[in-house]
């Protein structure tokens, strides 16, 4: 192990919050970002693990304060804080500039501090939208064309995110190994009724609220693969320049409504069985932000190789159904979803 002690950025959030307690079952001493400290018992109390462990510090995307007091004495970062919203905001720089300005003020950061290992969460929305309809295969060495129409802002924020940072590492970063996790729709087991927006999509399948499925997918990944890739990525060696693609296998909406009601019976009761077509859809997209995020990706079918982080890292992932029902039951035994 290169280092026992790492600041996880965005320490509220789903991955981090997984990727804390596994750093802490290792034997690590973290650090860990909030925007603000009243926040802290709360997610202490989430995380359940050695408190002597974990210490905590206040420090925002959009401001320089904090980060150099979060980044000292480490040796690595996992930078995993992002804006990840469940609506869609009117102007993409809502989320593009604290993306991009968040990325940049961590490695700036961390250099100040000597940080030797800076482990970046990205996202497939870097990789492999903007293609359009059709069955596309995709690796690491694909990007999104910002130049596609109609990407949404949180493709463009992921994207242009990790085009800075790779830049900045490119020109600046002499001496510190940078790499990035590339994930799909991560699901998997929630632990508060504050989750994160990718699972969204099995709470309003589960609830009825999507009352069809529009010919709309993407991979899915599981949260706890994804905190066991990150942690692989701030142990392994020789790991500057690397990108990993965190992906199982491709589902449409379909696919994941019949995983839900095949494995949860007459929980799923509610879950949709019917369809709805491209123009219906299209037709929405006029005046439902929501409609608008997926019109461009009907019937695209993006298949994301993981293979890279198996062969490099070892690393494997659980059945995509099993991550879907964790989701579902969570839910459930959170009272967030009445089935």
């Amino acid at each position: 192990m290169m280092t026992n002690r790492v600041l996880v950025s965005g320490g509220s959030g789903y991955i981090a919050g997984f990727l804390i307690r596994q750093l802490v079952a290792e034997g690590w001493m973290v650090h860990t970002t909030v925007r603000s400290l009243a926040k802290e018992a709360a997610v202490r109390r989430l995380l359940a693990v050695d408190d002597s462990r974990l210490k905590f510090f206040e420090a925002d995307l959009n401001a320089d304060a904090g980060w150099a007091d979060a980044m000292a004495g480490c040796n690595a970062v996992a930078h995993v804080a992002s804006p990840l919203p469940a609506g869609v905001p009117k102007d993409a720089n809502e989320l593009i500039v604290p993306a991009r300005d968040g990325a940049l003020r961590a490695l700036q950061a961390a250099r100040a501090a000597g940080v030797q290992r800076f482990v970046m969460t990205s996202s497939v929305a870097a990789i492999s939208y903007g293609r359009g309809r059709g069955v596309h295969h995709f690796t690491e060495a694909d990007w999104t064309p910002l130049d596609a129409p109609g990407l949404t802002p949180y493709v463009q924020s992921k994207t242009v995110a990790e085009r800075a940072a790779r830049e900045w590492v490119a020109r600046e970063g002499a001496g510190m190994a940078f790499c990035t996790i590339n994930p799909s729709v991560v699901l998997g087991p929630v632990w508060s009724s504050d989750y994160s927006a990718s699972v969204v999509v099995v709470q309003k399948l589960l609830d009825g609220s999507m009352r069809a499925c529009p010919n709309f997918g993407f991979g899915v990944v599981d949260v706890r693969d994804v905190a066991d890739l990150h942690v692989r990525a701030l142990t392994a060696p020789g790991l500057a320049g690397e990108r990993f693609i965190a992906s199982g296998r491709f589902m449409t909406l379909r696919n994941v409504a019949d995983a839900l009601r095949a494995g949860l019976g007459a929980q799923a009761h509610k879950v949709t069985t019917r369809d709805v077509p491209d123009w219906l859809v299209k037709v929405a997209a006029l005046f439902d932000p929501m409609a608008k995020m997926v019109v461009r990706e009907l019937g695209a079918v993006r298949h994301q190789d993981a293979s890279h982080a198996k062969a490099v890292l070892g690393w494997a992932t659980r059945r995509e159904e099993d991550s879907i029902l964790d989701t579902a039951r969570s839910l459930i035994a959170l009272g967030v979803v009445k089935p």
